[in-house]
């Protein structure tokens, strides 16, 4: 007969451990998505700026020619 009863060990010290570093895994890969979803945002908002000023020339340019 086993002294543990008959169960088997589990490592105690290991499955924390993986369990906290899957954690920080989880957590840095959710911080870099909203980072990179940040980043997206901004340059979409200077990309359009940019696009609606390049329009605004264009119209400028249009009716300066058109009289």
């Amino acid at each position: 007969m086993e002294p543990s009863g008959g169960r088997k060990e589990r490592p105690k010290g290991r499955e924390p451990a993986a369990r906290l570093e899957k954690a920080k895994q989880r957590s840095a890969q959710q911080e870099l998505k909203q980072r990179q979803r940040a980043e997206i945002y901004a340059l979409n908002r200077v990309m359009t700026e940019l696009e609606q000023r390049q329009f605004d020339a264009f119209c400028k340019q249009m009716q300066a020619g058109g009289e």
